[in-house]
């Protein structure tokens, strides 16, 4: 059973667990599990996806419950009238706040984007962020005789793929578990640790103006289990996060 976090006749949000995938996709051919099916086995109704998290990232997961309101939340996303906000923990003591603006270009897959132009130019990309903790452990990861950490919150500004994981390694604060764009060594440092072998990034808001009444709509998602145990290892207040 997935965690709904709120249901109306047009709309159902879920909180989407780390490690499942949205909908069926030739880079997981070996996967028999899928948010789309499970929702829609659960509720006994057909969901239309109406934007993506990546499948290592748990947080708030959208669908439209008819094609006409999934094609207006479509727009919705596509004006960039949503307001996302993320959590996740990086490597290093991040500044107390930013933003980063620094253009993507397009990640293509070998398998689905067979037929994509793979020359296109770098897309706009901005992401603002503010530091909520920092932890300072004492054990020697890489170079470095203690290893730093921080708790971000994550407001992306565009929508690119992998944005989020990609602006973090661009200012050379990777989020912890990321196994593409992250530092393999604090990676196998969590996992050694900590037991901790997921990405540590979750949707933790969703914002928007609903699309068939027009009310200002806030859907937020809890942490999960194994999320906020992490942060309590690392001496973090659950409570007290703003």
């Amino acid at each position: 059973m997935l965690e709904i976090l709120y249901q109306d006749e047009w709309l159902v949000a879920i909180n989407k667990p780390a490690g499942l995938l949205v909908h069926r996709s030739m880079l997981d051919k070996h996967e028999t599990r899928f948010a789309m099916q499970v929702q829609r086995d659960q509720i006994g109704q057909h969901v239309f996806p109406v934007h993506r998290l990546d499948k290592p990232t748990s947080g708030v997961l959208l669908f439209a419950l008819n094609p006409d309101t999934a094609r207006k939340m479509g727009d919705i996303f596509l004006a960039r009238e949503t307001e996302k906000e993320y959590l996740a923990v990086v490597r290093g003591f991040t500044d107390e706040s930013g933003k980063i603006d620094y253009p993507l270009k397009e990640e293509l897959d070998k398998k689905s984007d067979k037929k994509a132009t793979a020359d296109k130019a770098p897309q706009e990309a901005t992401t603002e962020y503010q530091r909520l903790a920092t932890v300072e452990l004492p054990y020697p990861v890489g170079r470095y005789k203690t290893a730093r950490y921080s708790l971000v919150r994550l407001t992306p500004k565009t929508g690119r793929k992998h944005q989020l994981r990609r602006h973090l390694k661009h200012i050379f604060h990777p989020i912890v578990g990321d196994t593409t764009h992250g530092d393999g060594k604090q990676n196998s440092f969590f996992r050694q640790q900590f037991d901790c072998h997921r990405l540590l990034l979750t949707a933790s808001k969703l914002s928007f103006a609903h699309p068939e009444t027009g009310r200002p709509l806030q859907i937020e998602a809890p942490l999960d289990e194994n999320f906020a145990c992490m942060i309590q290892k690392l001496g973090w207040s659950i409570a007290g996060m703003p």
